[in-house]
């Protein structure tokens, strides 16, 4: 799972359950839909990854989670509220597109990049951190949590 950076995974779990809804006939929560939320939480969801993307790029760091090492340990902007603020962008992006169509089975892809992020991408980055960083992401780990 690896292979594939977390906008990816996002994109095929949203093609992924839009496909299913499709096949399903399209069910719908009426209450849990609301296209001007869900575009709200949409370009909310666009927020972090692109503030990450830039910092990343100021700090002459490596942006690709599977990169063999980092040349800085960023700690400032978004990473100061959340250790993974662009996987949490992409789940409240995925959580935009359920809500903006209210399709039930869409719902299920931010409990998909939630599960795939939380289980698979963070681990093998924190390992990678520790092991790059040792202390000062240990320091980093205490004070900030790994999503809010």
């Amino acid at each position: 799972m690896l292979k594939f950076p977390p906008p990816i995974w996002t994109v095929l779990f949203l093609l992924l359950t839009t496909g299913a809804s499709y096949l399903a006939g399209w069910p719908t929560a009426p209450l849990l839909h609301s296209p001007s939320v869900g575009i709200g939480l949409i370009v909310l969801g666009f927020i972090a990854p692109v503030w990450v993307s830039i910092l990343f790029r100021r700090a002459g760091t490596q942006i690709d989670p599977t990169s063999a090492t980092n040349n800085r340990l960023v700690t400032d902007g978004p990473f100061r509220f959340s250790r993974n603020p662009v996987y949490l962008g992409l789940i409240v992006l995925s959580l935009g597109v359920a809500v903006a169509t209210g399709a039930i089975l869409i719902f299920v892809a931010p409990f998909l990049m939630f599960a795939t992020a939380n289980w698979v991408h963070i681990p093998f980055e924190e390992a990678k951190m520790r092991r790059q960083f040792g202390p000062a992401f240990d320091n980093y780990a205490r004070k900030v949590r790994r999503w809010l």
